[in-house]
């Protein structure tokens, strides 16, 4: 699951689109952006770095793509179905998931069927509705596919206790905040859970009946239960 937060992270970021930018230009495009706008010198050095490590999983994807033959959504579509081998996963689900709309993910999964990663099981209830699971060669596949960010697990796994903790809180404040602000879709995070509870300072889990460290606060939980 280290593999699949890590990922998350570099989905929920989009990798900014490079497609949107000019090669070369977005780091330009930024700078030239914060110019404009009154704000202190290191939020700007934070948003910079933030954009300066999804260039770099942008780079990383990229370069798997070219190994791999399958472009990043289809690569980001078999490392969630491994990842989450108890979801029934539909084209609906997958598209809330990406926050893409479901022709772009048909036309993704299409190809990966043609290509024997995934098979689909058919609705008794509705033909035209199936769910999605991978084949032997699709978990192949996806595994190795996953492992574009080696990288940043060596980084990650090589930063001192304290330091993790701090990124890891504030990097699970901002995908809230980016949540809450309707950038991103789908999260099963505590902060957006029936069973979560904020009480004095300590955040506690009613399901599972236990208080959580801050580096327990769950990004990709199995058990969420959506407020609302």
């Amino acid at each position: 699951m280290a593999t699949y937060f890590i990922l998350i992270l570099a989905l929920h970021w989009q990798m900014l689109r490079v497609e949107n930018y000019m090669a070369g230009g977005i780091f330009a495009g930024f700078f030239l952006l914060l110019t404009f706008h009154k704000m202190a010198d290191r939020d700007k050095s934070i948003i910079v770095a933030l954009a300066r490590v999804a260039h770099a999983f942008q780079v990383l994807l990229r370069n798997e793509t070219k190994t791999s033959s399958l472009s990043p959504i289809q690569i980001q579509i078999l490392v969630f179905l491994i990842s989450h081998p108890h979801r029934k996963c539909s084209v609906s689900t997958l598209a809330r998931e990406f926050d893409l709309t479901k022709a772009t993910i048909s036309d993704s999964v299409r190809s990966l069927f043609e290509k024997s990663l995934i098979e689909k099981a058919e609705s008794h209830l509705d033909v035209r509705s199936y769910t999605i699971t991978l084949t032997e060669k699709g978990r192949q596949m996806a595994m190795e596919a996953s492992d574009f960010v080696h990288p940043f697990q060596m980084l990650v796994s090589n930063l001192p206790e304290r330091q993790k903790e701090a990124m890891y809180d504030g990097l699970v404040s901002m995908i809230h905040e980016l949540h809450r602000m309707k950038i991103i879709g789908v999260q099963r995070m505590c902060y957006t859970c029936n069973h979560y509870e904020h009480h004095r300072s300590r955040h506690y889990c009613k399901l599972l009946e236990t208080i959580l460290e801050n580096h327990k606060i769950q990004l990709d939980c199995e058990e969420h239960s959506a407020i609302g």
